[in-house]
């Protein structure tokens, strides 16, 4: 072979190889991220599988739902339920779907999408408590809350009630388990999957729910395109039937909102 057809042979190589390259890069994927920020401690919303270890719930299927059909990949980040806001004013965070109660307080400082549940908060006491039966009767008791929630913020309202707070609900109900505690008060589902879980074994919930709440997706303040971009996906999720679906996964039942 001679050193001119070598040559051509070479360069024939390098352009289809340059060619190849530019394929690959224009056809490699162009989804965009949104960045969720999430306390995977609140079953049945978010909480870690401890067989994948992957974050599951209600709220996790819905995100990357909406995320799906807003064109977006989802990346899930686990952080305390305290850091979800300031998460979203540093822009470490798009979003918060964390079982986030819509209040006026935090309407303040985010942008909230529009309800897509709706709860309670409810007492969980130990299986032998038979002297707590609703919220006047936590006056003067012990109470396990979970840090930076309304659940936290109502407990505090009961006249001389010691308040101890924590992290996550898993810890709040171990409290309870172990006597630290005379009461847990948190979101009604959540307490319902904990007793569900336990199989009624270690605790029963008494009372009515204090008041109604509404759960909403969290972003920053100024990112109201991304709020009304949330809205119209979920909008159209409840058209589709497939917030239908997620709702009866992890509730049995078909929603009230």
């Amino acid at each position: 072979m001679s050193k001119k057809i070598m040559s051509l042979l070479i360069i024939v190589v390098l352009i289809a190889s340059f060619g190849l390259a530019g394929c690959s890069k224009e056809g490699a994927s162009t989804a965009k991220v949104l960045k969720v920020g999430t306390d995977a401690g609140f079953a049945p919303f978010e909480f870690q599988d401890e067989k994948s270890k992957e974050y599951v719930g209600f709220d996790m299927d819905l995100i990357k739902a909406l995320g799906k059909q807003m064109g977006y990949e989802v990346q899930i980040q686990n952080m305390n339920f305290d850091g979800l806001i300031p998460g979203l004013e540093v822009n470490s965070i798009d979003a918060v779907a964390s079982g986030m109660t819509i209040t006026e307080a935090r309407k303040q400082k985010v942008n909230f999408t529009k309800p897509y549940y709706q709860a309670g908060l409810t007492i969980v006491v130990k299986n032998d408590n038979n002297t707590i039966k609703n919220f006047k009767d936590l006056e003067g008791k012990k109470i396990a809350v979970q840090i930076g929630t309304t659940g936290a913020a109502e407990a505090k309202k009961i006249k001389d009630a010691q308040v101890r707070e924590f992290n996550n609900a898993p810890e709040a109900f171990m409290e309870l388990k172990a006597g630290g505690v005379d009461a847990v008060v948190n979101d009604k589902p959540v307490n319902e999957y904990y007793i569900a879980q336990s199989g009624s074994k270690d605790a029963k919930a008494v009372g009515e729910p204090l008041q109604a709440e509404e759960y909403g997706i969290a972003v920053a303040k100024k990112n109201t395109e991304l709020a009304g971009k949330l809205d119209k996906a979920l909008d159209e999720l409840k058209k589709n039937g497939e917030y239908e679906k997620i709702y009866v996964k992890w509730f049995g039942k078909k929603p009230g909102i």
